[in-house]
């Protein structure tokens, strides 16, 4: 006697060896023995054996049409020996009772289990519903063929294309135009990115980079809403400096400006006045909660997308001709020796003569203008005259902090590598399109307006931390445990020391129109002005506020993936320089090793770092004579190959530069990583279920 039996879901027949009242021991075709529950067997039968039983019964429930026997089928619950003597005929053949078994079992949407062997028609609204869900998979199912045959053909269908960066960064696995790509690319043998750009997906490797980065950073796009900036309601007395700010020509939002007051006197106040939106953008506020989504201007060449909107920032922006509501500090030193005897905080306005621009002043401001005062130039800056004492002054005071630091740090810094500025010609501030002409120029680091700004911000940044600290109240901080190798800066509540800077605490509190983090300090600071030592109780944010944590790590990540971008778009416009100048030679100078045997060289002239094959056994700071490979805009790519070492290997005297190990970090571009998973091949090309 044989068996037909479920088990786990399955059916199977075999030769009854042994049976008792609750199961039986049944021996299947490959000898293999299994127990099977008595509920379990459904039908017994004598002949044929158990494999060809099985095959008849498949071939009946092939022949079974559902819809036919979905009408025979009884409205209540019913066995499949039932079905069978209703569809074929009341002496149904123990083959043909198996196949309606096998067809009602494979049809779940059609009829539901209720026990075994037993089972229930579906309504017929739920039916159609499960049949028109069928026909949409089937549909679906053709569609991504469909697509993946032309992704094949080199053609990139339209709803592929309007999802590219949703596919390949943060995809649903379930989308028929994800399925499709990776079908395409199995199919093909092609990675999914060149899969793309083979099909024509990617118009502009420019528009490709600046999507991308848009899709990640600003999914909701870069415009603001209708707002009014508030007006600072408070009467703020009137300074008596008179204050200039020192910014790039393309800087919009002026954040800082310095006076200096008391030359000749032997006692000089210097004064570091900075823009107060804090003074009128109140924590929680419709201006606050946009500043606090975007947390940074977005820098790159050509183009910046702000952190507030326009209106809002030249209602607070320290510009020329006007007395600025300002956060100032007032450091009191001694004008000989340049030692500091004091220092206050005051909210006020003040009176910008001058927004000064370096890159038109930087050829004219030198460390010899400034330090001879024989010294001419041929043609002047009309303010230059008036402000030479200032910035003389400035430029002294400059140098002795810096020293300063050097001692604390334990060892100089090193200005010994270029600034590089960007330019697009004929741009205008507008959008790129990836196709302007770019001009690269040189600034070195360190030069003598850049130096003067950058410690006087050093000064408030460190002054103001260790003030919020000795207050209680918490600030944002950066800060340096050490300069030892793989030490990093961290950002936290905590006043702790910069090492790197070479101060015993630095907050970031000096651009509160460009960064949110210098915005939530100054609401911190103007506590502290406005209330001394109980400020603790009055400023905005508390100690161990978990609201601070959570601004610090989300700033973190932002300003984070914000700079990647610069610094990638930065290298995407130098190999456009590249390309536009015809340039398939440099020099340049080997900095540390690279993988695979190559080494990675800085570039002499340009802001590019890059791989070079053809040498062996290159020292940090060897220079080179390098031919350029082929440039891939798509992933900011390019190699080269040594043509000759240009210095004498025997003698360290002619050897290039070699930055600090902290700058020697530069990413150089590689694969794009994205998200396709091509394990995902087999589920896309699955067929549909049932039916």
């Amino acid at each position: 006697m044989h068996a037909l039996f479920e088990e786990a879901g399955k059916f199977m027949a075999g030769r009854i060896l042994s049976e008792a009242d609750t199961s039986a021991q049944i021996e299947l075709d490959s000898g293999k023995r299994v127990k099977a529950k008595a509920a379990n067997i459904l039908l017994r039968f004598e002949k044929p054996a158990p494999a060809e039983f099985i095959a008849q019964a498949q071939s009946v429930a092939e022949s079974i049409e559902l819809d036919l026997a979905w009408e025979f089928a009884p409205e209540d619950e019913f066995g499949f020996a039932d079905l069978a003597r209703d569809y074929f005929s009341d002496n149904a053949t123990l083959a043909q009772q198996a196949g309606a078994l096998l067809r009602l079992h494979d049809a779940p949407h059609y009829f539901r289990r209720a026990g075994k062997g037993r089972f229930k028609k579906a309504s017929a609204e739920i039916l159609q519903q499960a049949l028109a869900a069928i026909e949409k998979k089937k549909a679906i199912l053709a569609q991504i063929d469909d697509w993946a045959a032309a992704l094949g053909r080199g053609e990139c269908p339209q709803p592929i294309r309007e999802q590219l960066y949703k596919i390949l960064f943060k995809p649903d696995k379930n989308a028929p135009e994800y399925k499709a790509v990776v079908e395409a690319s199995r199919a093909t043998h092609t990675a999914p990115l060149e899969l793309l750009q083979k099909a024509g997906a990617i118009d502009s490797a420019y528009q490709f980079h600046w999507k991308r980065f848009l899709f990640e950073n600003f999914p909701k796009g870069t415009g603001f809403p209708a707002l009014t900036a508030p007006a600072i309601a408070l009467e703020l007395p009137l300074s008596p400096a008179q204050a200039y700010s020192i910014d790039d020509s393309q800087t919009t939002e002026i954040d800082d400006a310095l006076s200096v007051q008391g030359l000749g006197t032997g006692t000089v106040v210097l004064g570091i006045h900075i823009a107060a939106p804090g003074l009128a953008i109140e924590p929680g506020s419709a201006i606050d909660q946009i500043g606090r989504a975007r947390l940074s201007t977005v820098y790159m060449p050509g183009y910046k997308i702000t952190m507030l909107p326009d209106d809002v920032v030249q209602t607070y922006t320290l510009d020329e001709g006007r007395a600025n509501p300002a956060v100032s500090l007032y450091v009191t030193m001694d004008e000989a020796t340049l030692e500091f005897k004091s220092s206050e905080t005051k909210i006020e306005r003040v009176h910008v003569a001058a927004n000064l621009r370096h890159d038109q002043l930087d050829s004219l401001v030198t460390e010899a203008w400034l330090t001879n005062p024989a010294f001419e130039h041929q043609n002047t800056h009309p303010r230059l005259s008036e402000l030479r004492p200032q910035l003389s002054f400035l430029y002294r005071l400059a140098q002795a902090l810096k020293a300063r630091r050097e001692l604390v740090r334990g060892k100089p810094e090193n200005f010994n590598r270029p600034d590089y500025n960007f330019r697009l010609v004929g741009n205008d501030g507008a959008e790129p399109t990836g196709h302007e002409q770019v001009q690269i120029s040189v600034r070195q680091r360190g030069a003598p307006l850049d130096l003067i700004v950058a410690e006087a911000m050093i000064v408030a940044n460190s002054t103001w931390g260790s003030w919020m600290a000795e207050l209680g109240v918490p600030g944002i901080y950066r800060s340096q445990a050490s300069m030892a190798p793989g030490v990093k800066v961290r950002m936290g509540t905590k006043a702790l020391p910069h090492a790197g800077i070479g101060v015993k605490a630095y907050s970031w509190a000096t651009s509160p129109l460009r960064r949110y983090t210098d915005l939530v300090n100054q609401w911190q600071i103007i506590a502290c002005a406005r209330h001394g030592a109980t400020a603790a109780l009055a400023a905005p944010f508390k100690p161990k506020d978990a609201d601070l944590f959570s601004i610090i790590s989300s700033f973190d990540a932002a300003y984070s993936a914000y700079n990647g971008y610069q610094a990638g778009m930065e290298r995407f416009w130098t190999l456009k320089y590249v390309e536009q100048n015809g340039i398939t030679e440099l020099n340049a100078t080997v900095f540390k090793e690279g993988p695979g045997g190559s080494f990675l060289v800085r570039a002499d002239d340009i802001p590019l770092v890059f791989p070079v094959l053809g040498a062996s056994n290159l020292p940090r700071g060897a220079r080179l004579k390098v031919r350029l490979g082929a440039v891939d805009e798509i992933t900011l790519d390019i190699h080269g190959t040594v043509i000759e070492r240009l210095d004498d290997p025997a003698d360290p005297s002619d050897d290039g530069p070699v930055m600090d190990d902290a700058e020697d970090d530069d990413a150089v571009a590689g694969p794009i990583a994205i998200a396709v998973d091509m394990a995902d091949a087999e589920s896309a090309a699955a067929p549909a279920a049932g039916g």
